[in-house]
């Protein structure tokens, strides 16, 4: 009984796997054979990303700072600052853009630029700022740098507090999102190429060698 399970036809499923399987080894042998420039920006483009937002975490929290007057514990607050929002910033533009790109899943153009310009801004601006926020709110309050309102004029004060930080981050939201149609472009732009490659070879057992 157990050799009759080698004889068994494959199922509908496991037939489409295999066959994205093996698209997936062309595409990566493709991309091996590219001018290094593009398989630099396909396999580390989105390192560039993650790190502006770093930098645009790193920035909010200086901003934060300074109108709280939090003058101990910067290591602190700049180490999450730097880390958290390059790690967010990464696996969510791999997940969204890069890897449905890659496997065929995300083949208009406009999907993908529009997708990549709103993590860039999103992910890449927004989110360390906002990130900023509560990480410092929790220092002022440790070490009483700044005096902070009772529970009734709360979110007014932190609405006030953040308006500054925002305007002084839009820039860097703006670059971020500039990036991310730039990177989400130039993806789509080798993946192109890519099918390109395939397209123009007679054989595809060639392709499979």
């Amino acid at each position: 009984m157990a050799g009759r399970e080698f004889f068994e036809p494959v199922s509908p499923q496991q037939r489409l796997y295999l066959e994205r399987f093996k698209e997936m080894e062309v595409i990566q042998k493709i991309l091996s054979e590219l001018p290094k420039s593009d398989q630099n920006l396909c396999n580390h483009g989105s390192y560039f990303l993650a790190a502006n937002s770093s930098l645009c975490g790193l920035a909010a929290n200086n901003f934060f700072r300074n109108i709280l007057h939090v003058r101990k514990a910067s290591l602190v607050s700049a180490l999450p600052m730097a880390v958290i929002p390059f790690l967010s910033t990464a696996a969510i533009y791999e997940v969204f853009v890069r890897d449905p790109i890659f496997s065929g899943d995300l083949n208009c153009e406009v999907c993908a630029v529009i997708r990549g310009g709103l993590i860039g801004a999103v992910v890449g601006g927004l989110y360390p700022v906002f990130l900023a926020l509560p990480v410092n709110a929790g220092l002022a309050a440790r070490y009483s740098s700044s005096p902070l309102p009772g529970k009734e004029n709360l979110l007014r004060f932190w609405l006030t507090t953040a308006q500054p930080v925002f305007r002084k981050t839009s820039f860097g939201v703006l670059i971020q999102m500039l990036t991310g149609l730039y990177l989400a472009t130039k993806h789509h732009g080798i993946y192109v190429k890519i099918l390109q490659h395939m397209n123009a070879s007679s054989d595809p057992e060639e392709l499979q060698a």
